[in-house]
């Protein structure tokens, strides 16, 4: 099943996020975009990828383009863990945790979707999961910044319990914030990111402020996020803590699992490596009695395959979905949440292509095509 052809497209979708649109690494953010992978091979079947993603498109599109997908067009799909090897060994020196491993997560989930196509199984099946529950798979609110505007915090919380939603997570700096969530619906699970906004002693400063506010977790508090020791002494005031959506593959959650730093761990399949990685980080967690609920802020195939993965591996699934309302969205419904509810789909491979008319529609460019070289 030789690659003949890897495209990468970018989709631009309109949002509302119930607030002011922020600025997102310092550019205004008022669509979310989705980098798509799409991986053909000889035999007609094209499996679809999702790349990390949002401001950092530009830099792993160009990854992608110039250095990754060449490194795996000609290669046989099904030679996952192979490919793997060899092309993250190939361009470590530009990275170990960055646009190069980026693009190749993406290129990694379309070839686990041509995998369950080429078996006709769902990739859920594939990774040893039993049929989920029809019902779906709980869901979290993950709530934009409001810039500390608590009456927004509050209005919005409010609205995702409405909705269905049992757990929230808040992406605010204060103590404040956190109350007013916890006011707005007070038998909702609260959670707060605060994306590594705290140097150790300051973070433990407000950790022993919201010590007996009920977290749920306390998400990323700690700057840089590698200081996994700094991360580690906040265990003390008795918040469940979590990280990993900055952390490089295993070995960077080995660290941070070794330093007694995270009671729950979030790895990101987009971001992190594929799919294999991600089973390679779930199973370390099991072995350090680590919970894992993953990190997928994204509405197309790496969101879809974090539902895969998560209905067949792990314990207590609970799957973040950001708070916003899209215009459209080409992996409808299976990116849309139901009484704080996600289904699984039960098709081949991701079991979700996208609709055609929506990425014509919200096309950002024309697609950048890689293509085999055919023998002489």
């Amino acid at each position: 099943m030789r690659i003949t052809a890897i495209e990468s497209s970018v989709v631009a979708l309109p949002f509302s996020m119930g607030g002011p649109h922020p600025l997102f690494a310092g550019q205004p953010w008022d669509r979310l975009e989705i980098l798509l992978v799409r991986v053909e091979t000889e035999e007609g079947l094209v499996g679809w990828g999702e790349a990390f993603g949002h401001a950092a498109i530009p830099a792993t599109k160009a990854a992608l383009d110039t250095i990754v997908a060449p490194l795996v067009v000609g290669r046989d799909a099904r030679d996952i863990n192979a490919i793997t090897r060899q092309v993250l060994h190939g361009v470590h020196l530009l990275g170990r945790n960055g646009p190069f491993v980026y693009a190749f997560s993406g290129i990694e989930i379309a070839l686990w979707d041509l995998l369950g196509k080429r078996s006709g199984q769902p990739l859920w099946r594939l990774l040893s999961g039993s049929a989920p529950d029809p019902a779906g798979l709980d869901a979290y609110a993950s709530l934009l910044s409001y810039g500390g505007d608590l009456e927004l915090v509050a209005r919005n919380t409010a609205d995702a319990r409405a909705q269905g939603y049992r757990h929230v997570k808040l992406h605010e700096l204060t103590r404040e914030a956190v109350l007013a969530a916890k006011a707005a619906a007070p038998d909702a699970a609260i959670m707060l990111d605060v994306n590594c906004a705290w140097t150790p002693p300051v973070a433990r400063d407000m950790a022993a402020s919201l010590a007996r506010d009920g977290l749920a977790w306390l998400e990323e508090p700690v700057w840089p996020p590698e200081d996994s020791a700094g991360l580690a002494s906040l265990r003390r005031f008795g918040i469940p803590l979590t990280a990993g959506e900055n952390t490089a593959g295993l070995f960077g959650f080995r660290a941070l699992m070794e330093a007694g730093a995270i009671d729950i761990a979030q790895p990101s399949v987009t971001k992190l490596g594929g799919i294999g990685e991600m089973l390679q980080v779930i199973a370390l967690a099991r072995a350090h009695g680590v919970e894992v609920v993953p990190h997928c802020p994204y509405f197309g195939p790496g969101f879809v395959a974090t539902v895969h993965i998560a209905a067949a591996q792990v314990e207590r699934p609970l799957i973040e979905v950001l708070w916003l309302e899209m215009e459209a969205n080409p992996f409808d419904p299976w990116v849309r949440v139901r009484d704080g509810k996600v289904e699984v789909p039960t098709a081949p491979g991701l079991g979700c292509d996208p609709d055609p008319a929506v990425l014509a529609r919200y096309r950002r460019a024309a697609p950048t095509r890689i293509e085999a070289r055919r023998a002489a």
